[in-house]
Formats: structure tokens, C-alpha cells, sequence
């Protein structure tokens, strides 16, 4: 009896805030991007028309071979809802994403997954920020409140998420709870500047990656997480995916952190010549005569390559100091221009 009056209140005053909002007019868009997604999208989109009812509401329809489009197409039409369904064949939720980022204009963008995972009410509080000027990226964090672990199953899954996130916070010297969320508000001015070079499931990251390296403003609100309903099923493989997660980490430090990349590496094969050369210094030292040729040659070589490794690492950390330089001067004169 306790748990139903606590539900009751809870979705009054939810409808109380979603009654008080003003946007000022603002265009906002809810992108939905989705792949046989039959079973969900018709109940995703009343949820959002149903909080939001003057936002658009895009589906980009990413190859589905199930009832997708027309189920989409035919909610739109009976909620009589602004926006509508683009199709994007290029496999891959960067790849939809980066379509829809091209051909819709709006002040605030709102990204969800098409699956019922994300619920709708908390888009209030995702927008609110991005609406009064104080971020430019609001994440939807699923992991602070434990809903997200106590319906995600995957350990795997899980653990390569963690990974990412500590590397991510301690490159960046951020303090961001979830990296890979896929519920986000973004302002125009963040998606007009962010250019998309990741096809898959990996956009998330790349994402959080482009707002903290270019010093976006990023805020994280606490929202609840579903899973999803039966017979629905994740796209995500564990093992494929754990692949990219260790690509991501890698593309983490050779495209953010070259420095730190290629400094690592350059160590590593500096490590691996010395070693080579113990026997090396050995003969000169007890002989004057170096009878060990081949591992002279060895642990030369693996210094020269150290050299160049080191080389490219500073070359590629002054490219990137300077691609920030000029991204900053760019904001400056949209700025002036607004």
C-alpha cells in the first residue's frame, strides 16, 4: 500500500514539472535512432510525445528488416507528431546518428535508444540544463543510482565499461559516472561542431571523448534504467564489442594522447634494447671485443625505432595542441557572429 501511494506521488509530481517547463520557444528534437526495433518503438515514441508532446521526433531507421519504419510511421501519423522517419543504410548507430546531426536543425538535440530502456520522464531534466545555458552535453548516468547494474547481466560488458570510464576520467581529469549512455541532451552549438568518424556502438564514448577534449561543458543527472521488454533483444555482443572496447582504449591515447601513446611505446622498445645490449656492453667491457654481433644489431635497431616512436609522439602532441587552438579561435568567431 506504501509502494502504490509513493508511485502515485511520484507521477504527480512529475507531471507537475513537465507542466511548469518553459522553453522559450526552443526547437527541440528527439533522435531515435533504431535497428528491428518492432517490438519497442511504437511505445518509445508515445512515451517522449507524451512528455514532450511539441518536440520533433525523428526515427532514423538504420536497415531494420522488420516492421520498424512502418510502425514509427504509423504512431507519428496517429499522434499527429511533428518530425518523421529518415532511413540510413550504412550499418551502424555513428553512422545514423552522423545522418541526422546533418539534415535536422534544432537549439536542443535529445538522443535515446529506441528500446524502451531509457524512460521518458526524465527528459525534463536532461534538457533543463542545455535550455538555462549551463552545459552543453547533459548525460543521462544510469550506473549512481544501481539500476543499470542490477539489470545488466553482462559481466563482460559491464567490466569493459568500467575500463573505459576510469581511463577516460583519469586522461581527461574528469569525474564522469557514465561514459557510454546513451540517453543525452546536446545543444546546437555541440552538435553543429562535433564531427562523427566512428560508424558503431562506440559513438557514446566518442562523444564524451570530443566534449572533454575540447572542454565542452558536461553534466551528468541520475535517470533509471530498464531492461528491456521480452522478446526484445540487444544488438551488443559481448565479445565482439569487448574488441572494441580495447580498440577504443586504444584510439583513446593515439588520438587524444599521442604523447602518451607513442611515449609508452618508445619506452617499451628503449627497455627491450637495453636488455638486448647487457651481453653487448658485457663483451666490451670484459674483452674490449664485441662478439655478440647479432644482438648489437638487435638492440640498435630497437633504439632507433624508440627514437622515431618518441619523434612521432611529440610531432603528433604538437598537431594536437594546435587542432585545440584552432578549435578554440573557430568557437570565437561563431560566438562573435551569433
Amino acid at each position: 500500500m506504501v509502494d502504490d501511494s509513493i508511485a502515485v506521488n511520484k507521477d504527480s509530481l512529475r507531471d507537475h514539472n513537465k507542466n511548469q517547463r518553459n522553453y522559450n520557444g526552443k526547437k527541440i528534437v528527439i533522435l531515435l535512432p533504431a535497428y528491428n526495433e518492432e517490438l519497442t518503438i511504437a511505445e518509445t515514441i508515445k512515451d517522449f510525445h507524451s512528455e514532450i508532446p511539441e518536440a520533433e521526433i525523428w526515427i532514423i531507421n538504420n536497415r531494420s528488416k522488420d516492421n520498424t519504419e512502418l510502425l514509427a510511421n504509423k504512431t507519428l501519423k496517429e499522434l499527429r507528431c511533428q518530425g518523421g522517419v529518415m532511413n540510413e543504410n550504412r550499418p551502424g548507430k555513428g553512422n545514423a546518428l552522423r545522418r541526422a546531426f546533418y539534415e535536422i536543425d534544432a537549439d536542443v538535440y535529445v538522443l535515446s535508444d529506441a528500446d524502451m530502456t531509457y524512460p521518458a520522464y526524465h527528459v525534463h531534466d536532461l534538457i533543463a540544463p542545455v535550455i538555462d545555458n549551463k552545459a552543453d552535453m547533459v548525460v543521462g548516468d544510469r550506473h549512481s543510482s544501481g539500476h543499470y547494474a542490477n539489470e545488466n547481466k553482462r559481466k563482460f560488458h559491464n567490466f569493459g565499461n568500467d575500463l573505459v570510464k576510469k581511463l577516460v576520467n583519469k586522461l581527461f581529469k574528469g569525474n564522469l559516472a557514465d561514459i557510454m549512455s546513451g540517453y543525452r541532451a546536446l545543444n546546437k552549438h555541440f552538435v553543429k561542431s562535433y564531427p562523427i568518424l566512428v560508424e558503431g556502438f562506440e559513438i557514446e564514448t566518442d562523444m564524451t571523448l570530443h566534449a572533454l577534449d575540447k572542454r565542452f561543458r558536461v553534466t551528468e543527472i541520475s535517470v533509471d534504467y530498464r531492461d528491456r521488454p521480452a522478446g526484445s533483444f540487444s544488438k551488443l555482443n559481448t565479445f565482439k564489442d569487448g574488441f572494441k572496447v580495447l580498440n577504443t582504449i586504444s584510439s583513446i591515447l593515439r588520438y587524444y594522447k599521442p604523447l602518451t601513446f607513442f611515449g609508452l611505446a618508445s619506452l617499451a622498445f628503449f627497455a627491450l634494447g637495453i636488455i638486448s645490449a647487457i651481453p653487448v656492453f658485457n663483451d666490451w667491457i670484459n674483452y674490449g671485443y664485441i662478439y655478440h654481433v647479432p644482438l648489437a644489431i638487435l638492440s640498435t635497431g630497437l633504439e632507433m625505432v624508440s627514437l622515431i616512436l618518441m619523434s612521432i609522439g611529440l610531432i603528433l602532441d604538437s598537431i594536437n595542441h594546435q587542432d585545440k587552438r584552432n578549435f578554440e579561435l573557430s568557437n570565437l568567431a561563431n560566438i562573435k557572429r551569433q
